[in-house]
């Protein structure tokens, strides 16, 4: 999996650097922390980290069950990291969407498994699928396989890892249906997967065994956009 950037919602500064030595001795990245809810979620809005570790107990009036609830409502991801175990602090959790919840103290195995389980869950319910019609037959395609869409007149070939379909729409009707932020249109006759581009020159995008054109108008925004996923 890739090296996660992470955030810390903890109270006590010795346990914030425990975690940090911890994250960096399993591949993970520890890209700030806080130890109140109005700093955490600043920071959070502005450093947009892969995942936050929230302990329950905070600074201030509002505590990790308050962030939870504020994370939730922008549906970013979270792990409970806390001592806290009592029946009223489950009884709120319960109220909240973690992808997990982790018991201190913990061991730095536990916490890479914790957090490779957690991130694993919550890609696979990021996932979205396409609906076509192809020779005849209803095909249901995983977004994530799909290098690249290319137009051919009022039709469109649908690209993925294992096969090519060609379809009865137009690029743009079919890049309409496509969810998230992955795919970005490369050139007026091609709209590319950023997740599948191995690497760019002048004028190529390459995808593997594949290439394809790039606009000199859309080859920046491309670039900016690889950067940041």
């Amino acid at each position: 999996m890739k090296s996660l950037n992470i955030y810390i919602v903890e109270d006590e500064p010795l346990i914030v650097s425990t975690i940090e030595v911890a994250l960096r001795k399993q591949g993970f990245y520890a890209i700030g922390d806080a130890e109140d809810y109005d700093t955490a979620l600043r920071d959070i809005e502005l450093l947009k980290p892969d995942l936050t570790l929230v302990d329950i107990q905070l600074s201030g009036d509002k505590d990790g069950v308050d962030l939870a609830e504020a994370l939730d409502k922008k549906r970013l991801p979270y792990l409970f990291l806390s001592s806290q175990t009592d029946p009223n602090t489950i009884e709120r959790v319960k109220h909240t969407n973690p992808l997990g919840y982790i018991v201190k103290p913990f061991t730095e195995t536990g916490l890479r498994t914790n957090i490779e389980l957690a991130w694993h869950n919550y890609q696979d319910s990021k996932q979205h699928f396409l609906t076509i019609k192809h020779e005849g037959r209803l095909h249901r395609i995983n977004q994530n396989t799909i290098s690249y869409l290319k137009a051919y007149d009022n039709y469109c070939y649908i690209v993925t890892n294992a096969e090519t379909y060609l379809v009865p729409h137009t690029l743009k009707h079919i890049s309409e249906q496509l969810e998230g932020n992955d795919f970005i249109k490369a050139h007026r006759s091609y709209v590319v997967n950023l997740k599948h581009i191995s690497s760019i020159d002048k004028n190529t995008i390459f995808l593997g065994d594949d290439s394809i054109p790039v606009s000199a108008s859309q080859k920046s925004l491309v670039v900016s956009k690889l950067k940041s996923i």
